[in-house]
């Protein structure tokens, strides 16, 4: 299963729920062949989609002031691109080193905007990727109880097969599992966490001067 951080894939957009769909009593497969998506059943779980609702109102003025700021660099990209373009324009469509100048400013502006807001959007990045943790921690037996469940023998990647029946999507079943293995999770990370459970690097203490040679 490919892995379901992105983040830190850090997405820019604003987050929304993913709205909750009715989960199916659980049916037995016909030929014992299934197929699911592991991905679609984390993002469909209880314990997610309550999780993303809680970010909404948690992580509001972080949201917000992401949105504000976005809209203030795509303003200012799209004045400086106005600009190049009308002065590329002027020039006849030949570059100049005005022109070369002027693009090579756009670029910088772009590069920090983008660098301005993935900094701005890293502790709610960090936070989904938390939540996303905790579900896909109970995500492998969540599939062996709906394996077992629906008798299916042999479970593929619902992404890599060229067509399948209805009956033969296990994802929903592998929804109710996580479900009951993990009904709901934490929003805030524990200090120093990143994703994988590794903790962030402890600052480096400050380095001892070395002592100056005694005279004699």
């Amino acid at each position: 299963m490919k892995t379901i951080f992105k983040a830190a894939a850090l997405t820019l957009a604003p987050m929304t729920a993913i709205a909750m769909t009715a989960v199916p009593a659980v049916a037995q497969t016909k030929s014992g062949i299934a197929v699911v998506d592991l991905e679609e059943a984390v993002a469909k779980s209880a314990a997610f989609t309550t999780a993303m609702t809680q970010m909404q109102t948690t992580y509001k003025p972080q949201l917000d002031q992401v949105n504000t700021r976005r809209a203030a660099i795509e303003t200012d990209l799209k004045t400086k691109n106005d600009a190049l373009q009308a002065a590329y324009k002027a020039a006849g469509n030949k570059p100049t080193p005005a022109i070369e100048t002027q693009y090579q400013q756009l670029q910088q502006a772009q590069q920090a905007g983008q660098a301005e807001l993935q900094r701005l959007t890293q502790p709610v990045a960090l936070a989904r990727a938390y939540v996303e943790e905790q579900v896909v921690a109970k995500l492998d037996d969540a599939l062996k109880a709906a394996t077992a469940k629906t008798k299916s023998e042999i479970v593929f990647k619902k992404a890599a097969t060229e067509s399948f029946g209805a009956g033969a999507d296990i994802t929903d079943e592998v929804v109710t599992e996580l479900n009951t293995l993990v009904p709901s999770v934490g929003i805030t990370p524990p200090a120093g966490w990143q994703p994988g459970g590794r903790q962030a690097p402890a600052a480096a203490a400050p380095a001892t001067p070395a002592q100056a040679p005694k005279s004699r």
